[in-house]
C-alpha cells in the first residue's frame, strides 16, 4: 500500500447512528491497518474486538509518549488527540488516581444514589411536559441530568452549569487554540474551588480529594485539579449522548417504536452503550501509543507508534456479537468495550448505568406516545467535537 493510498480518518458517516461503511471490510479483511489521522500522521486502526479488547489492557500501549513532540496526533484537540501524562510515571499516576476515586464511585455509593437520580429524572421530564411542542428534549433531560448529578458528587454549585458547559464543548473541540481555552478554564474554575473545600468541607469527591492532600503531601493542587477536570468533563458529556442515542433508537420518528418492559431496561442500557451514539462512528477511537514493540494479529507494532482502538468497530464485530447492528436487549452475553477493558475501565461506569437506567424506566411510563419530532437526515450534529452528539433533539408526544 502506497502512502497516498492510507484510509484517511474521519470515514464518511451517511447514517448517524450506524458505523461509517468504510469499517466492516477493514474489520473483516485487515482489522489492524495503517491509516491517516485528521493531522495527516500514520497511525495503527484496530478494528476486530478481539484485539482492541488485548490492547487496551496491554501496558506495553500507553496515552504517553517518550517524545511527544515527534508523536503522531488523531486531532488537534487537547483531549485523547495526542499524548498525555508523564511518560516514565505513567501507570503509577494512573493507579493512584483509580485509588483516590474508587470511594466516590463504590457499588454502595452507586446504590443510595440511585433514588435521587430517579427522583431527579421524575423531575426533568415534568419540565419536558410543561414545554410547548415539538421541546427540546436534549436540552430539557440529555444535558441536565448528567450535569445535576456529576455536580452533586463532584461538590460544584450546579449554578455554574452554563459555563463550565461552554468550557467542556471547547475542550472537546478539534480546534487545538479553543480545546486549550476551555481546558485552561474548566481548570482554572475547578482550581478556584480548592480553597472553598478546606474552610468548608462537604459530602463530595472534591472535599475527599482535599483530605486526601493533608495526608499525602505529594498529592499538589496541580494533579486534584487534573483528575476533577477530567471527571466534570466526562461525567456529563458522554452520558448526554448515551441518553440522546437512546431516545433515537427508543422513540423514532418513523417506524415501529422499540418497546422495553421493566424487566429489560439494564439490557437495552447495554445495548445502548455498545451502538454507536449519534455521530460517533466516523472510524475515530482511543489514541495510544506503544512504549516497545508489539506483536498482535500478525502485524508487528514499533515503538512509539500510534494506535488508534475503534471501539464502535469493535463493538460491532459479528465474530462477537450476532446480529451486530440489532438492539437486542436480550443479548447475552454482551461483552461491549463502551466503557474500555481493564485497568482503563472507566472509573464512573456504574454511575453511568444509574443514569440510563433512570432515563428509559421513566420515559416510556411517563410519556408512552413520545416520538423524536424530525428525521434522522434533519438532527444537526457537532462534527467538530470530541464526543460528537447532537445540538439538540426536538420530540414531541
Amino acid at each position: 500500500m502506497t502512502e497516498t493510498a492510507l484510509p484517511q480518518l474521519p470515514f464518511p458517516t451517511p447514517d448517524p447512528l450506524r458505523l461509517a461503511p468504510a469499517l466492516a471490510p477493514l474489520r473483516e479483511h485487515t482489522p489492524i491497518t495503517r491509516v491517516r489521522t485528521r493531522t495527516g500522521d500514520e497511525a495503527w486502526l484496530v478494528t476486530a474486538h478481539e484485539q482492541v479488547r488485548a490492547l487496551l489492557a496491554d501496558p506495553r500501549l500507553g496515552r504517553s509518549h517518550p517524545e511527544p513532540e515527534k508523536a503522531a496526533r488523531l486531532h488537534d484537540g487537547v483531549l485523547l488527540g495526542g499524548p498525555s501524562g508523564d511518560h516514565e510515571h505513567e501507570q503509577e499516576a494512573h493507579q493512584r488516581m483509580r485509588r483516590l476515586l474508587a470511594p466516590a464511585f463504590s457499588a454502595r455509593r452507586m446504590r443510595a444514589l440511585d433514588d435521587h437520580v430517579r427522583d431527579l429524572v421524575a423531575g426533568l421530564i415534568e419540565d419536558l411536559l410543561r414545554r410547548e411542542r415539538p421541546a427540546d428534549v436534549h436540552d430539557a433531560l440529555s444535558v441536565p441530568l448528567p450535569t445535576l448529578v456529576i455536580c452533586e458528587l463532584l461538590g460544584v454549585p450546579y449554578a455554574d452549569r452554563d459555563r463550565f458547559r461552554v468550557w467542556s464543548e471547547q475542550a472537546g473541540s478539534f480546534d487545538g487554540g479553543s480545546s486549550r481555552a476551555g481546558i485552561t478554564a474548566l481548570g482554572t474554575y475547578v482550581y478556584g474551588l480548592l480553597a472553598a473545600k478546606r474552610e468548608a468541607p462537604g459530602e463530595d469527591v472534591l472535599s475527599d480529594l482535599v483530605a486526601a492532600q493533608r495526608e499525602d503531601p505529594t498529592l499538589t493542587d496541580l494533579t486534584v485539579t487534573g483528575i476533577a477536570t477530567a471527571l466534570l468533563f466526562a461525567g456529563h458529556e458522554t452520558t448526554v449522548n448515551r441518553i440522546d442515542s437512546g431516545i433515537l433508537r427508543l422513540f423514532p420518528h418513523e417506524g415501529p417504536r422499540h418497546p422495553v418492559p421493566d424487566d429489560d431496561v439494564a439490557g437495552f442500557v447495554e445495548e445502548i452503550l455498545r451502538l454507536p451514539g449519534p455521530g460517533s462512528g466516523r472510524g475515530g477511537g482511543l489514541i495510544r501509543y506503544a512504549s516497545t514493540e508489539v506483536e498482535i494479529g500478525g502485524v508487528v507494532i514499533a515503538p512509539g507508534d500510534a494506535v488508534v482502538l475503534s471501539i464502535g468497530a469493535a463493538n460491532q464485530d459479528p465474530a462477537v456479537f450476532d446480529a451486530p447492528e440489532a438492539l437486542d436487549v436480550a443479548r447475552t452475553p454482551n461483552p461491549h468495550l463502551g466503557f474500555g477493558h481493564g485497568a482503563h475501565h472507566c472509573v464512573g461506569a456504574s454511575l453511568a448505568r444509574v443514569e440510563l437506567r433512570a432515563v428509559f424506566s421513566a420515559l416510556p411510563e411517563r410519556i408512552p406516545t413520545l416520538r423524536v419530532a424530525v428525521p434522522l437526515d434533519g438532527l444537526r450534529l457537532r462534527e467538530d467535537n470530541l464526543t460528537g452528539g447532537l445540538t439538540e433533539l426536538p420530540v414531541t408526544w
